[in-house]
């Protein structure tokens, strides 16, 4: 059976921050076209259906999230 890579090991991780919209996004390696799936709690999973690959995250709402923790 084919796996689904998870994660592999990167030596470039991105992120970008929307203050406006609250909004995280977090990529390993280049970003690139991916499928998002929306895994609750606002947070939607970037997916790259052709390689298999979780290729990064969005978080909505970080500030909340953060405030909640604290």
């Amino acid at each position: 059976m084919d796996g689904l890579k998870i994660l592999q090991t990167s030596d470039q991780a991105n992120w970008d921050y929307d203050d406006e919209a609250d909004v995280l996004y977090l990529t390993v390696g280049e970003p690139r076209p991916a499928f998002g799936v929306d895994i609750g709690d606002g947070v939607v999973l970037r997916y790259d259906e052709a390689n298999r690959e979780v290729v990064g995250l969005t978080v909505i709402g970080l500030r909340a999230k953060l405030a909640k923790a604290a």
